[in-house]
């Protein structure tokens, strides 16, 4: 029975110590400069410079967006792993995981979704950690 005691004892050690970097690792995650980009795929492409001069622009007036870069596809060369397809792109540059985070609860944020999401068909999100 003691020697269960004993292997009892240094398992919840060792469970303790595995448990510790893990938690510092998610700390520092939080913490970690990152860049969300979104490309939009809208139903009406005449509404391209609308939606580019007008309904993006507010994202990155949020409190928490650093940098702010908006844009349509360049007219580069047709290849098979360059997607042309969208019709406009931000990148939002964050200090933190947790800009981010308070980014997607911004009231302009929140704004922007409810009156513009009826423009766009698709939605997609790219993070990037740096």
């Amino acid at each position: 029975m003691k020697s269960r005691r004993t292997f009892l004892k240094h398992l919840s050690v060792a469970s303790a110590a595995a448990v510790l970097p893990i938690q510092t690792i998610a700390k520092e995650m939080a913490k970690q400069p990152m860049i969300h980009q979104v490309y939009f795929w809208l139903h009406d492409t005449a509404n391209t410079e609308e939606f580019l001069t007008q309904a993006v622009p507010m994202l990155g007036r949020c409190k928490t967006v650093g940098k702010f870069i908006a844009g349509t596809p360049a007219d580069t060369e047709k290849r098979d792993v360059v997607d042309h397809s969208w019709q406009v792109s931000c990148t939002l540059f964050f200090d933190s995981l947790e800009d981010q985070l308070s980014y997607q609860k911004d009231p302009l944020h929140l704004e922007f979704i409810e009156k513009y999401s009826s423009m766009w068909s698709t939605v997609k999100v790219y993070d990037i950690a740096i």
